[in-house]
């Protein structure tokens, strides 16, 4: 892929957001996406595969927002980014004179998402890519539950660490009650709201608000997955608990 988009703009800045998605994992690669994709710089364009439906029936799909452009496939993988951003166009990708030929049904990666990507960087008008289209794949993305003093999550994505990031915002952290705020996990105490890992002895339990904006069970020193067998899609609930 990096060899073609530079085969085409040799003047391109190429940057890896990640190449550790477990294999076919749609939503970690949405999440990973959503998470790192707003502190690229205006006019980046931005390629996520993570494809399992290659060379099927699924859409390849070319986004233009306000800041950035998109380009993948059409299974939901751009879509928990494209939920933070104030979308222009969505086309779909159907141009084949933008292609590498021949196309691989296996590589979509390599023949039609890289190519296409290099020729937006050029500033080929999205239109040229295919036509207009209203909707694309949405991966589902519930929105975390408030009660007067406690915030009902979820896992969203485990990392290569073990560590698993919960669909809470920081920000809503604040809005509990003052005092303790500890994490209850399969209807019990799990362990408390700390600000970093070694806030806890080592192989301990914490929560930790981290720079992907989102709160995250951790483990310190260790996998927090493997030790209590987390799960993508596991409720979390952070409780606060006066003093």
């Amino acid at each position: 892929m990096k060899g073609v988009i530079l085969g085409l703009q040799p003047r391109a800045h190429l940057v890896d957001i990640t190449h550790e998605i477990p294999a076919g994992d749609i939503r970690a690669g949405a999440f990973a996406l959503a998470a790192s994709h707003g502190f690229f710089p205006r006019g980046t364009v931005h390629v996520a595969v993570v494809d399992p439906g290659v060379g099927s029936g699924r859409r390849a799909i070319a986004v233009q927002t306000v800041n950035y452009f998109f380009v993948g496939p059409d299974n939901g993988v751009l879509s928990l980014a494209l939920a933070r951003e104030k979308i222009k166009a969505v086309h779909q990708i159907t141009n084949e004179q933008l292609f590498l030929h021949p196309v691989s049904n296996t590589f979509h990666g390599r023949d039609v998402f890289a190519p296409v990507a290099a020729n937006l960087s050029k500033g080929l008008p999205l239109g040229k890519v295919g036509a207009s289209i209203k909707e694309f794949v949405k991966l589902s993305s519930p929105e975390p539950q408030r009660t007067a003093n406690s915030i009902k999550g979820e896992i969203a994505y485990i990392d290569r660490f073990g560590n698993a990031i919960t669909n809470i915002d920081n920000t809503k952290l604040a809005s509990l009650a003052e005092g303790l705020r500890e994490i209850i996990f399969r209807g019990k105490r799990l362990c408390e709201l700390q600000p970093f890992y070694q806030a806890v002895p080592h192989r301990k339990p914490v929560a930790v608000p981290v720079s992907s904006g989102f709160l995250e069970l951790a483990l310190n020193g260790g996998s927090a997955a493997k030790k209590f067998n987390l799960r993508v899609g596991q409720a979390v609930i952070v409780r606060g608990k006066p003093h």
